[in-house]
C-alpha cells in the first residue's frame, strides 16, 4: 500500500484522497465525557437514553493539500451515502483537477465500501463513467485502519468537541466547521437524504459493472482499478 500511495503522490496527474466514516454522533443534551473550556460546567442529562438525531460523519481528505471536507449524514451509512458524498465532492472541486487522469482513494473495507459489496461496485463504476476518470481503490487491510490518514482528522475533531454538548444538528455543524486540520478549517456539509439499507445488485446486472471493475492480480481484495470505458 505504501508503494502504491507513493507512486500516486509522485505522479502529477494522480489525485489521492483518504476517506472514512467516523463513529455515529448522537444529538441531544447528552454528556460526551469530555472537558469544556468554560468557566461554568455545562449541565447534561443524567441518562443518555434519548436523543433527537444521529449523525453519520463521512470525511474526504486531500492528502496533498490537507483540505478536509466533512459530510454529516442523518440516515444510514450505506454505499449510496458514501458514493453520493464522493460525487458531490468531485463536482465541487473538479475545477482543481481538470488535468488529472487518475483518482486514488485510500479507504477501509467497511460494510458499505468493501470490494465485494455489489451496490458499491455499481455506484463506483457509474461515478467513474460519469466523470470519465479512472478510479483506484487502495484498501487498508484489517486492523490497519489507524494508518488511514483521515483517522487523524477524526481524532482532532473528537479532541476539539469532546466537551461540547451537541444538542442540535446546527451546533454540531458549527463545532465541526470551527475545528482546524493542519491550520485549515474543514468544509462541512449537511446531508438530509434518506438511505435504504440492504440494497443489492442482481448477478446478471452486476456482470456489466464487473467489466469495468478490475482487481489486481496480487491483491485482488485490496487493490481495485475502475475504468470508465
Amino acid at each position: 500500500m505504501f508503494q502504491e500511495n507513493q507512486a500516486s503522490d509522485e505522479n502529477p496527474k494522480s489525485l489521492r484522497v483518504s476517506i472514512d466514516t467516523k463513529a455515529k454522533v448522537k444529538i441531544g443534551n447528552l454528556s460526551r465525557g469530555g472537558k469544556a473550556r468554560t468557566l461554568e460546567a455545562k449541565a447534561a442529562d443524567d441518562h443518555d437514553t434519548q436523543w433527537e438525531a444521529v449523525l453519520v460523519p463521512f470525511g474526504i481528505l486531500n492528502t496533498h493539500s490537507e483540505k478536509l471536507t466533512i459530510y454529516l449524514g442523518q440516515s444510514a451509512e450505506t454505499s449510496d451515502f458514501i458514493v453520493d458524498c464522493l460525487t458531490a465532492w468531485w463536482y465541487e472541486n473538479q475545477h482543481d483537477y481538470q488535468d488529472y487522469d487518475e483518482w486514488v482513494i485510500d479507504l477501509d473495507g467497511g460494510a458499505a465500501t468493501r470490494s465485494n459489496r455489489t451496490q458499491f461496485i455499481k455506484r463506483m463504476v457509474e461515478l467513474s463513467q460519469a466523470i470519465n476518470l479512472r478510479i483506484r481503490l487502495i484498501y487498508y487491510p484489517p486492523y490497519h485502519s489507524k494508518y488511514n490518514p483521515i483517522e487523524r482528522c477524526w481524532a482532532a475533531l473528537e479532541n476539539y468537541w469532546n466537551g461540547a454538548i451537541l444538542d442540535s444538528i446546527e451546533v454540531a455543524i458549527k463545532w465541526a466547521s470551527n475545528m482546524t486540520w493542519k491550520g485549515i478549517a474543514p468544509i462541512v456539509h449537511r446531508v438530509e437524504a434518506t438511505y435504504e439499507k440492504g440494497i443489492k445488485v442482481l448477478s446478471q446486472e452486476l456482470e456489466h459493472y464487473q467489466t469495468f471493475w478490475q482487481p489486481s492480480e496480487t491483491l485482488p481484495k485490496w487493490d481495485i482499478t475502475i475504468f470508465p470505458v
